[in-house]
């Protein structure tokens, strides 16, 4: 009879221990968005730097009830995912968020959700490409290379070219289109900088770096 109570007990035990609930992995963090030029790449960081856990990503425009699954971005190793097509609407805030699974015990981490998330407010413009070439009229300036996402949404930027003289005097002239000519320069050697200027809202990229010349 003993042996047979002991039994059971041991049975027991066993089914509270299936039926205990299962161990919750720590969520990843921070979940973030980082996006350059519109490109927007949701990043996190596995809360215990595990490289096993396998990581699942869900997004949703601000004010819908509803999350969706990211392609792709379901049940992957790596730690960052492209979230580009799905918030291409620069009028739009969107929210991210991840979670972790542990493939060796299932266990599973609650979702960490990314800060409200704007293209237009939050993504960083990257500078243009300058190139300057010394005429007979003066210091031709041309800018080039803007991403073609920045192209798409920003129609008409604006630029702002900074003529630095040797003496260390700054001055800056604005262009609305590609190319300007510079004249009537009283040194004989300068440092230009160019810069983009978006309007609604205004915000403008970091200045390339300096590409320097000699007018003489």
């Amino acid at each position: 009879m003993s042996a047979l109570l002991l039994l059971l007990g041991v049975l027991l035990l066993g089914n509270l221990h299936i039926c205990s609930p299962q161990e919750m992995l720590a969520p990843p963090a921070p979940v973030r968005f980082n996006s350059v030029d519109y490109k927007n790449i949701l990043q996190w960081s596995p809360a215990n730097n595990s490289s096993s856990l396998l990581h699942y990503v869900q997004w949703k425009i601000y004010g819908e009830a509803d999350w969706l699954d990211v392609d792709g971005c379901q049940g992957v190793k790596r730690l960052h995912c492209d979230l580009s097509s799905m918030t291409s609407d620069p009028r739009e805030w969107y929210y991210a968020r991840a979670r972790s699974v542990s493939p060796s015990t299932s266990s599973k981490s609650a979702w960490a959700l990314s800060p409200r998330f704007s293209p237009r407010l939050d993504t960083t413009i990257s500078p243009p490409t300058l190139e300057v070439n010394v005429t007979k009229r003066g210091i031709l300036v041309q800018v080039k290379r803007l991403r073609p996402q920045v192209r798409r949404i920003h129609r008409n930027p604006g630029f702002k070219i900074y003529v630095i003289s040797a003496s260390g005097e700054e001055e800056v002239f604005h262009m609305n289109c590609c190319s300007k000519t510079l004249k009537d320069l009283r040194q004989s050697k300068y440092c230009l900088q160019a810069q983009v200027v978006l309007p609604l809202p205004a915000r403008s990229s970091r200045r390339s770096p300096r590409t320097c010349v000699t007018t003489v």
